[in-house]
């Protein structure tokens, strides 16, 4: 799993590629977060684009990261999630948790 972080005004885009998965993937995106807020940014947009697998761990990161943001008065939003990830949000009934955008564009306008 690969992260890139990078800045659109004060937003923080993070473009993730591979697998989320318990291990070295679930501590990535927490770190990067972690590393993010502690920084001083508030706005982070999980772009998932590149995303192929995602396990439970992974979705429990994902909601992990959600709420730590949030609870520093931060706005997590996921964008471009893949068709399984979406089924899985739907099953685990997240998507009324997370807010999710098809382009980058109405994801910087919606954040």
């Amino acid at each position: 799993m690969k992260i890139e972080t990078r800045a659109v005004g004060d937003v923080r885009i993070l473009d993730i590629s591979g697998k989320i998965t318990l291990g070295e993937g679930t501590m990535a995106v927490r770190n990067t977060v972690r590393d993010l807020l502690k920084a001083g940014n508030k706005k982070l947009i999980l772009n998932l684009a590149e995303v192929n697998y995602v396990d439970s761990s992974g979705i429990g990161e994902l909601v992990s990261a959600f709420t730590t943001v949030t609870n520093q008065g931060g706005r997590l939003v996921l964008l471009n999630p893949q068709k399984k990830l979406l089924e899985l949000l739907q099953i685990t009934k997240l998507l009324s948790v997370f807010s999710l955008f098809e382009d980058e564009s109405s994801a910087l306008a919606g954040i």
